[in-house]
């Protein structure tokens, strides 16, 4: 129902493609200014899946295959796949957070 709905698509997919690359290429900075903020601090996770050693989730602000993953390395504790846990931001990436268990 909006005006731009009738109008043509004139540009290429070339352009299409240099745009989404830059607003990508914007969001992964200012995704990693965000994550630098985190470090230090106490999250509750849910955890979504063990891979080895390290065990993989997110916060509740976090959504599946989406936003930012948690990552928790090797410990000693018994962990199990939809148990929540506090962790402490130790690291973080663009998307990834690298936690410890508080």
């Amino acid at each position: 129902g909006t005006h731009s709905f009738s109008l043509s698509d004139d540009i290429t997919e070339k352009i299409k493609k240099e745009r989404a690359d830059s607003i990508m290429q914007l969001q992964q900075r200012i995704s990693y200014k965000l994550n630098q903020k985190l470090i230090g601090k106490k999250l509750k996770v849910i955890i979504d899946r063990k891979h080895g050693e390290n065990y993989y989730g997110r916060t509740e602000f976090d959504s599946p295959e989406v936003d930012n993953e948690i990552i928790i390395k090797g410990h000693n504790k018994t962990i199990k796949v939809g148990d929540f846990i506090d962790v402490i931001v130790k690291n973080a990436k663009e998307y990834d957070l690298t936690c410890e268990l508080t």
